[in-house]
């Protein structure tokens, strides 16, 4: 559960900060809005460190791209209205099901 809402968090601040600096620069928007997006990409770098010991940074950080691909598609349903059609949930489900097999917990090595 703890893993899950680290990386639920690790994609809301990318993706949340990556937004932000494309309204600022995309959009002409105000400049808080790059810092703001800026902070965010900042704080997105440190919450993989708190995944659990036993987890490499790699695998880490593959399984994070399935979570982010997956919450990409989401943010642009809900944020940019585009409704993901059928490939888009398969290839999302795809990703989480190889995400879900190499963070599978391991038994001893031998």
């Amino acid at each position: 559960m703890r893993a899950a809402l680290l990386f639920l968090a690790a994609g809301l601040l990318e993706i949340g900060g990556g937004y932000l600096v494309w309204l600022w620069l995309r959009d002409q928007r105000h400049v808080l809005l790059g810092i703001a997006g800026f902070a965010a990409l900042a704080a997105y770098g440190v919450v993989p460190t708190m995944q659990a010991a036993e987890h490499t940074f790699g695998r880490v950080y593959a399984v994070y791209g399935a979570v982010f691909i997956a919450l990409s598609m989401f943010w642009g349903w809900g944020v940019d209205r585009q409704l993901p059609d059928r490939r888009d949930w398969i290839g999302a489900a795809i990703c989480l099901l190889g995400a879900a097999i190499m963070f599978w917990p391991r038994g001893p090595q031998r």
